[in-house]
């Protein structure tokens, strides 16, 4: 291996996310002096079918949050393993050995979230080492799986100039369609709403940059709307959206679509903005496999909640729909898909958790037609571009995403372009940890200029908008 992407040194230590609970943050450094760093996030909302997060469970820190296990685990265990011993730029290679050294099918010894923040890091050192942009890199390895990178022929390791056609900086990359949080609810927020996300999406936009703008005017124009009544007092959710205390979800969506409006566009399946949502619906099934919906004042059936689903999509302009029916209700999922799966996207979130085996018999039996992406599920990078790889595969539509409990590290947002996905789900308009990967996809649509391509309206072709 040559020696400049040979791993020097593996550390971790424990920083502080979003909502102010510990994390693991990951640094590698290489024998050439690159260094890469990664932070992991943890979701409120989660699977139980997801790799697992190691906490300390110690009540007398941070509520038992802690992850100092995760972290000695990178220190004691991970970094003497691969210290002179691996090549970063080997990545399907490397997270094998995470996971060799883990054992577990969840990841359940050393943990996901010490896993993966040097899974991720030694991607960021890998490009570190090459010069080339994190996006770039993670291309190479998303188009050629298992073969590690080297620099093409031609290569200046002084200018860091290259003629290798499929990495040079004419190459066009796609920036993916933001899918933004504007109302939150469910374990997210307060407010009382047992659903938790309402999204816009700007799909008449023409650049990511124009997508952004007009994302923004919407949730603005919310904050109009509610401050109508009066100094609103709740603030803003998890993920930065609005948490305000509804009757009911429909009146969730109305605001959305009023708020639309009132900023100027017109909000339309084959308008400006359209209305996207994450029920989490395995968040209030009961023991009797029914849906208990306080905000909607009864339960549902399976058949019953995919039937509200329905009409409200024959009411409003909703054009996706995530986890829709809880993660082991497959039977409902069928329902749901056969209802809705030819013109709405139906994302699998805690039904599939990133994981291509999941994602595999989803595809096998048709339901659903697309896939929530989350490093953090599964627990590898090269994990994570698998069941991207697998979802184009199999027609399904892959939509990269933030968790709640967020950091200031950007890596999705590379990850989304590098691999063509289309669709990114990060969060709100506000919040550092949420616009510190917006302003870096602003950065990549900037930096490819001409070659900045765009998924626009085409994310959704197969919908008929």
């Amino acid at each position: 291996m040559p020696d400049s992407t040979q791993i020097a040194a593996v550390r971790a230590y424990e920083a502080l996310d979003s909502r102010g609970n510990p994390t693991v943050a990951a640094e590698v450094r290489l024998h050439g002096g690159a260094v890469g760093r990664a932070l992991v996030p943890s979701g409120a909302s989660t699977g139980r079918h997801e790799a697992v997060e190691l906490r300390d469970g110690d009540p007398s820190r941070y509520d038992g949050q802690g992850v100092r296990r995760a972290v000695a685990a990178v220190n004691d265990v991970i970094g003497p393993a691969l210290a002179g011993d691996a090549d970063a730029a080997d990545q399907s290679a490397l997270d094998a050995r995470l996971c060799a050294l883990d054992g577990t099918a969840h990841k359940s010894s050393l943990g996901a979230n010490a896993i993966l923040g040097v899974s991720l890091a030694a991607a960021h050192a890998a490009a570190a080492a090459f010069n080339l942009p994190l996006y770039r890199y993670l291309n190479h390895h998303y188009r050629y799986p298992g073969e590690s990178y080297r620099h093409p022929v031609g290569y200046n390791r002084h200018s860091g100039l290259r003629r290798n056609p499929d990495l040079s900086p004419s190459t066009a990359f796609t920036l993916p369609m933001p899918m933004v949080n504007i109302i939150s609810g469910g374990r997210h927020s307060a407010g009382g709403l047992d659903m938790q996300d309402f999204l816009a999406i700007p799909i008449g936009a023409a650049t990511f940059a124009e997508a952004l703008q007009m994302a923004a005017a919407v949730y603005r124009a919310v904050g109009r709307i509610l401050s109508q009544s009066g100094p609103y007092p709740y603030g803003v959710a998890d993920e930065g959206g609005y948490g305000p205390p509804l009757p009911c979800h429909e009146d969730a969506l109305g605001l959305l679509y009023d708020a639309a409006r009132l900023a100027g566009y017109r909000c339309a399946r084959d308008g400006d903005i359209a209305i996207g949502m994450d029920v989490a619906a395995t968040e209030f099934i009961t023991g009797d496999g029914n849906y208990a919906l306080q905000a909607e004042g009864r339960s549902f059936t399976a058949t019953e909640l995919a039937d509200l689903l329905c009409h409200w999509c024959e009411t409003y302009p909703i054009i996706s729909i995530e986890d829709g029916l809880g993660e082991d209700d497959w039977a409902g999922w069928e329902y749901l898909t056969k209802r809705l799966g030819a013109s709405t996207q139906l994302i699998g979130d805690d039904l599939f958790t990133t994981n291509p085996q999941r994602l595999a018999r989803g595809a096998d039996a048709g339901i659903a037609n697309a896939v929530l992406v989350k490093p953090n599920q599964i627990g590898t990078l090269t994990e994570t571009l698998d069941t991207v790889r697998l979802a184009q595969e199999r027609g399904y539509l892959p939509v990269i995403s933030a968790r709640s409990g967020e950091t200031e590290d950007a890596t999705i947002a590379d990850l989304a372009v590098a691999t063509g996905a289309g669709q990114i789900k990060i969060g709100s308009v506000t919040r550092s940890e949420r616009l510190a990967k917006y302003n870096r996809l602003l950065q990549i649509e900037d930096e490819l200029g001409d070659a900045a391509q765009f998924a626009g309206r085409d994310a959704f072709a197969r919908f008929q908008l």
